[in-house]
């Protein structure tokens, strides 16, 4: 990487001018990591690192620091120079090509790193309460986990993917007592959802979902339900039989209905992991059992607490409630034990903002139980606002409602998913419906789709016989198809062939041409930072700012003329762009089209 290896070069020559006591009282031990950035001004060069945080130690100007460390920077392929505090580098024609040599040599690895070192990641996301249809929150961290375990894979990191079923407590006995209303109205008996809080609105799930749930659930058990009502004529108290019966009927239907969703929507979990399954192992009960032994419980108003505030928490937690029954935390503690006992060594949890508070707890009981609570990353989100025809759609799960599922069949998979993610996800994210399904470039998923169909068609254009529209006679291909593919072979290609980028003389062609590949070139740092930080939005972020670049070239640059060994070269170039592309969106899971 470009950035890297002038950052390494500028740190080699700041060691070598202190060692020979040229830059003052400057101490090596005192040296700050410094970074090579993008020029704002492309007449200073194409990359600059500001040396001005040294001269403080060193007590000398910023500008007298730049001109110090100057010649002791052993890099022929660029153009050095200064002013004030910054030494700007102008990249010469052999490193630039270098660059492109390796997208070729890398093609679809180009970018892939080994930053995370084999270890060991679970990436849990989602996660929703199998009670009803996901909803466009679900889709934003569908869209930004599935993205993040291909940035990681890319990167090096062993990530399994897991979706934590919650099947278990209150809100499954209120989808149970909700699909038993809807089957009795499906049987014909005049029965209506509470529709006051006093009355218990809350406790019920009263949209339109399960009417069809209801209808399969008679389609196989017509003579069953109206047993049930014949001897529990009271819908709104349903016997625990009931409950169950429906419960259990609904949580089926309603999980495939999920899974199935979350599939199409390209986010494929390598694991479903129920919280029933927890409770039936056992595993809670140990996971008590082992705080007791640790002294980390204490009895209090006849509940049991847990000591988080030991580590960090602002209070206590109570995970058994006086009534013997168990707090939500009190599973998710077990679960976040288990996942370590898995053997994992990185836990990454996707949550919405509106968990923020229950960070701590977690990483208390971490830390309870012997880990390091370091191990443990949750990434916060932010609300989706939608907005259709300029206004924002309020959504909810217990009335009516716009579900994920909506969305996908009004804008497609690419476009929700690009949407979904090209925003960091600690910000609230307004998806214009509209705009996302339009064939404009205003819409970024549109206009990096293009930029990747326009490249290959620039490929087959090359390739494909043509007419001469004067004398309408038909000409060969500027290049034929196997004469191409042995130009981008890795195995036999020759990086000379570049040499013929830099053949024009025409300002723009030059200057189109070197921002492309200094856009193409920076793709591995991008993933690097991208993969550290968690954050696939900068891949979307990135991808749009490739097609400015990409179409900004085409507009100023012919990529086939009658100059065959130019020709060569910017094919090799456009090759290059449409792999970069092809890498950034399968990354995104987004589908890269050869024509649009």
């Amino acid at each position: 990487m470009i950035k890297e290896l002038i950052a390494q070069k500028t740190a080699e020559a700041i060691q070598n001018a202190a060692e020979k006591r040229e830059l003052g009282q400057l101490k090596l031990e005192d040296v700050p990591e410094l970074f090579a950035e993008k020029t704002k001004n492309p007449e200073f060069g194409d990359y600059s690192v500001n040396v001005s945080s040294l001269a403080k130690q060193a007590r000398i100007s910023p500008a007298q620091i730049a001109q110090i460390i100057k010649p002791y920077i052993n890099f022929s392929e660029a153009e050095i120079s200064t002013i004030q505090g910054f030494i700007n580098f102008k990249l010469g024609n052999s490193i630039l090509n270098g660059g492109i040599s390796k997208i070729i040599k890398e093609h679809e690895n180009f970018g892939g790193n080994n930053q995370g070192n084999s270890e060991k990641v679970l990436l849990e996301y989602v996660s929703a309460n199998p009670t009803g249809p996901l909803h466009i929150g679900h889709g934003r961290w569908a869209a930004v986990g599935s993205s993040l375990a291909n940035l990681l894979k890319f990167s090096g990191y062993k990530v399994t993917q897991e979706f934590y079923i919650n099947d278990a407590g209150n809100q499954i006995n209120n989808l149970g007592k909700s699909l038993w209303i809807r089957v009795c109205q499906e049987l014909g008996f005049d029965i209506k959802f509470p529709e006051t809080e006093e009355e218990g609105s809350k406790n019920y799930y009263s949209a339109d979902y399960l009417v069809n749930v209801a209808k399969k659930y008679i389609e196989s058990n017509k003579n069953k339900a109206e047993e049930f009502y014949k001897n529990n004529p009271e819908p709104l108290k349903p016997s625990d039989e009931i409950v169950n019966e429906m419960s259990g009927f609904a949580k089926a239907i309603m999980l495939k209905l999920q899974k199935d969703l979350l599939s199409k929507f390209k986010t494929d979990f390598d694991v479903w992991y129920s919280e029933t399954s927890l409770h039936q192992s056992g595993e809670v009960e140990k996971t008590i059992e082992k705080l007791k032994s640790l002294d980390k419980l204490y009895e209090k108003d006849g509940a049991l607490w847990f000591k988080s505030t030991e580590y960090g928490d602002d209070q206590d937690r109570v995970i058994i409630k006086n009534d013997g029954s168990y707090t939500y935390l009190t599973a998710d503690i077990a679960y976040h034990y288990d996942k370590l006992q898995r053997g994992f060594e990185k836990l990454i949890n996707i949550w919405g903002a509106d968990h923020h508070g229950y960070v701590a707890r977690i990483k208390a009981s971490i830390q309870a139980m012997g880990k390091n609570s370091d191990c443990l990353e949750v990434l916060l989100g932010q609300l989706v606002n939608l907005i259709i025809s300029g206004e924002q759609v309020r959504m909810g799960k217990r009335r009516k409602m716009l579900t994920l599922e909506d969305l996908i069949e009004e804008v497609g998979i690419d476009g929700t998913r690009f949407w979904m993610i090209m925003r960091s996800i600690d910000t609230t994210l307004d998806f214009d419906v509209d705009l996302a399904a339009s064939c404009s470039d205003e819409n970024p998923v549109f206009y990096v789709q293009y930029a990747h169909a326009r490249a290959c068609s620039i490929l087959r254009t090359a390739t494909t016989e043509r007419m001469d529209q004067d004398n309408k006679t038909q000409l060969p291909p500027f290049i034929s198809k196997e004469e191409f593919k042995q130009l981008i072979n890795p195995e036999k290609f020759e990086k000379n062939t570049l040499e013929f980028l830099w053949k024009t003389k025409i300002d723009k062609e030059v200057e189109s041409t070197k921002a492309l590949i200094l856009k193409l070139e920076s793709f591995e740092d991008l993933i690097q930072t991208s993969a550290k930080l968690r954050a696939p939005y900068m891949i979307a972020k990135y991808l749009q700012e490739l097609a400015k670049d990409f179409h900004y070239f085409y507009t100023f640059t012919r990529v086939l003329s009658a100059d065959n060994d130019v020709t060569k070269a910017r094919l090799i170039l456009v090759n290059a762009t449409r792999q970069v592309f092809l890498n950034g969106l399968n990354l995104l899971g987004v589908s890269a089209p050869d024509s649009m």
